[in-house]
């Protein structure tokens, strides 16, 4: 646990708080005025309880997020008003938006709840997205450095006994209700008979998220959506994936890899369960441990969907062009929570379900000329063999 705290303090150095464009104590009046939009009464403790109540993380990661998104949103003005003819403010303008984000509220609900038109709140939502995708999204990416690297693969193992692990994927359904008129509706529709988008999501121990895909209609399978992505194509160009492997004694070799479920296919750099059946201990241990790593990745999109309830809830006819930048945000605000350290974050989800009504893909591709690693992996564990020494990859 030493290590990680370490690396949340380095992340703490990078992040810079500027200031949001009102003084301290203009800053107070702007919560007193705003949460009085809200539900009419000034909170006590000059409204400290209720802004984290509303929403789930801190005045100061708040003041972050608005700093990142300052010269974007302030760049093209723009006549934003209360319904009572008063000017929105930066801070103003990012609550509403994250209102909207958070609430998964209906731009109608969330405009009268505030005394906007709900045509304010979608410019609004949309102009925040837009900055946030700009400015943030250096908070989603895979890592840059070994020594990022390093962490996330010495906690894997450390917790799990899982050398050499550089993240775990999995795939969630972003639900919408479309139109049955439109035919366009027809390739949106899954195998659950649910109109749906697919989010993507490779999520390290600390449940961020390294790398997204999204777009892709709810109806495709989740191992075709990952080899079609362009991170399976860097890995299978050996330009992602390609650290420094682990020697086995006898030759044998533990390169990077991924841990997925059942939904994936054994590839060189994707380790999945073995079927279930009948196993070996060493083989059955095995599944025990993917399956205690794969809590990672669902825990991660239970949060982000319980959290930002936009896309954790039925979107009424989504913008399909809009919506993948708007799952994007949400990510990108799921790892700055995590990144400021917020406590509100550490909060596990109520659910680790994220796709409740969905039963588990089975890959049916197999290529047997991928068990290396999946075996090398169990004997390394489990005492047949131990890592003798690093070496570097070809």
């Amino acid at each position: 646990m030493g290590s990680t705290r370490r690396l949340r303090k380095r992340r703490k150095t990078e992040i810079k708080v500027e200031e949001n464009g009102l003084g301290k104590e203009e800053y107070v009046d702007w919560w007193f005025e705003f949460s009085k939009r809200i539900n009419g009464i000034p909170s006590s403790s000059n409204g400290f309880d209720s802004f984290e109540s509303l929403f789930k993380f801190s005045r100061r990661t708040f003041d972050y997020i608005c700093s990142l998104v300052k010269a974007d949103m302030l760049a093209k003005k723009a006549h934003l008003t209360f319904t009572d003819g008063q000017p929105l403010s930066l801070p103003d303008q990012v609550a509403v938006a994250l209102r909207r984000l958070s609430s998964g509220d209906s731009l109608a609900a969330v405009g009268d709840s505030l005394g906007l038109n709900h045509s304010t709140v979608a410019q609004v939502t949309w102009r925040f997205v837009v900055a946030m995708q700009e400015k943030g999204h250096w908070h989603l990416q895979w890592p840059s450095t070994e020594a990022k690297m390093t962490e996330i693969k010495s906690n894997f193992e450390k917790k799990l006994g899982l050398p050499n692990c550089c993240g775990v994927i999995d795939t969630t359904h972003i639900l919408m209700s479309l139109s049955t008129l439109d035919p366009a509706s027809e390739k949106w529709l899954d195998h659950e008979k649910n109109h749906s988008m697919l989010l993507q999501a490779i999520v390290d121990h600390s449940m961020r998220f390294l790398d997204i895909v999204t777009g892709w209609p709810g109806q495709l399978e989740e191992w075709a959506v990952f080899e079609s992505s362009g991170f399976c194509k860097l890995c299978n160009e050996g330009e992602r994936l390609n650290g420094k492997k682990l020697e086995l004694s006898e030759g044998l070799e533990i390169g990077e890899y991924l841990i997925g479920d059942a939904a994936y296919r054994l590839l060189p750099f994707l380790v999945t369960p073995y079927q279930k059946g009948k196993l070996p201990v060493l083989k059955a241990e095995l599944n025990k441990r993917l399956s205690a790593a794969q809590m990672a990745a669902q825990m991660a999109l239970a949060k982000l969907k319980e959290m930002w309830r936009i896309i954790g809830s039925v979107l009424w006819r989504p913008d399909k062009n809009k919506l993948p930048r708007i799952i994007h945000v949400c990510c990108i605000l799921h790892n700055i929570i995590i990144d400021m350290e917020d406590e509100m974050q550490y909060e596990r989800p109520l659910f680790y379900d994220h796709d409740p009504g969905y039963r588990q893909q089975i890959c049916q591709r197999v290529d047997t000329k991928d068990v290396d690693l999946r075996d090398n992996l169990s004997l390394c564990c489990f005492g047949e063999f131990q890592p003798q020494q690093i070496i570097k990859s070809d």
